[in-house]
Formats: structure tokens, C-alpha cells, sequence
């Protein structure tokens, strides 16, 4: 029978930090890359013509719909120069660009048709209309939906194993194989998920709860 040991998990820790600082900052990069790229894809499927929106959703809709595990390798494979942290972070802000683009998408949807009428009434230009009235009303209605998934992000960066970036799993992984100290180093690297990932998600309770208002 496997019995905890305190002092295998107080050896772990050091180990798991690291991992972990690895995993966040793969989370806040990647989020960012994906908040901006999302929303650029948004805007595009709006109001470009047919000849360049047409493309950039289908680009998105490729990458939504495969798994985020073979664009992973296949980026890795096709660029061999870039560290595999730097790949990790493109791919996961590239692929979760695609959703957070039907979360502004939805967003830009909700704004009523009488303030677009409205700013083609005063021939506003159309970068002050999606600056000054469209994108603080889109972003604020997202921002819920954005959040979850940046927690989405959060749990999914254990695929970044697959091209040997050592973020928080493969790091307990590492420590459990070397030291025999499974049971310590997965209940530690759950507990960090936990951690980051339970006061995320209150938080977006609450904004949703105050939005809604």
C-alpha cells in the first residue's frame, strides 16, 4: 500500500513551483494572444468583404475544430528553430483565438441594431463607431466567457508535454518517476491547479452575477 510521505511532498514542492511557474505563464501569454487575435477575427467576420472574411473563418474554424495536441507537433515539427515554450504559448493563444472569437462574435450580436442605424445616421467613421460604442459594449458583455476560458487554457497546457515543454504535470510526472513519489507530486500539482483555478472561477461568478444586473 502507498502511504503519503510529508516529507517526499515538502522535496516535491521546489520541483512543482517551477512547473507551475512554467504553466502560468503559458496561461497569460497565450490568453493575451488570444483576447487580441480573437477579437481581430471577430472584427474581420463583421466588417471586412466577403473576400478576406470568407478565409479568416474558415482558418478559424479549422483550428477550432481539430485537436490542439496535432497542431501542437505539427507546429513543433515545422518550425524546429523556436523553443518549444515559445511554440506551447503561440499554439494555445492561435487555438483558443477561434473561441474567444465566437465569444466577441456573440458580443457584437447583442449590441441593437438601433446604435449601428444610429451611428450611420451621424456618418461617424467606422473605426470611432467600433472604438467609441461597439468594443466597450462587446468586451463587457465577453468578459465572463472570456475568463472561463481562460481557465480552459489553464487545465489544457498539460498538453504541452507533447513537445517536451516541462510545465506543471510533466514536472510531477518527472518527480514521481525519479523519487517514486507519484502519490505526493500529483496530489501537489492537482492542489496548484486548484488553487489558481477556484478563485478564477468565483471571480467570474460574480462578474457574470454584476453584469447581469
Amino acid at each position: 500500500m502507498i502511504e503519503w510521505s510529508w516529507q517526499r511532498a515538502q522535496d516535491a514542492l521546489p520541483v512543482l513551483w517551477d512547473g507551475f511557474q512554467i504553466t502560468l505563464l503559458a496561461t497569460v501569454i497565450g490568453f493575451f494572444i488570444a483576447a487580441a487575435l480573437g477579437l481581430v477575427i471577430a472584427v474581420i467576420r463583421r466588417s471586412a468583404p466577403r473576400w478576406l472574411s470568407a478565409p479568416v473563418y474558415a482558418v478559424a474554424e479549422f483550428i477550432r475544430l481539430t485537436p490542439i495536441v496535432v497542431q501542437l507537433l505539427f507546429v513543433f515539427a515545422l518550425f524546429p528553430q523556436f523553443t518549444p515554450l515559445s511554440i506551447g504559448v503561440t499554439v494555445l493563444g492561435v487555438h483558443y483565438s477561434s473561441y474567444m472569437a465566437e465569444v466577441y462574435r456573440a458580443g457584437i450580436e447583442e449590441v441593437p441594431i438601433g446604435q449601428w442605424e444610429a451611428a450611420r445616421a451621424l456618418s461617424l467613421p467606422a473605426g470611432r463607431t467600433w472604438r467609441a460604442m461597439i468594443l466597450p459594449q462587446v468586451l463587457r458583455n465577453s468578459l465572463p466567457a472570456l475568463g472561463n476560458n481562460a481557465v480552459s487554457m489553464f487545465k489544457d497546457t498539460p498538453y504541452l508535454f507533447t513537445i517536451s515543454v516541462v510545465e506543471l504535470v510533466t514536472a510531477a510526472q518527472t518527480y514521481g518517476a525519479a523519487h517514486f513519489a507519484y502519490l505526493e507530486a500529483f496530489t501537489l500539482a492537482g492542489a496548484f491547479f486548484l488553487v489558481a483555478s477556484y478563485p478564477t472561477s468565483v471571480l467570474i461568478r460574480r462578474l457574470e452575477k454584476r453584469l447581469a444586473r
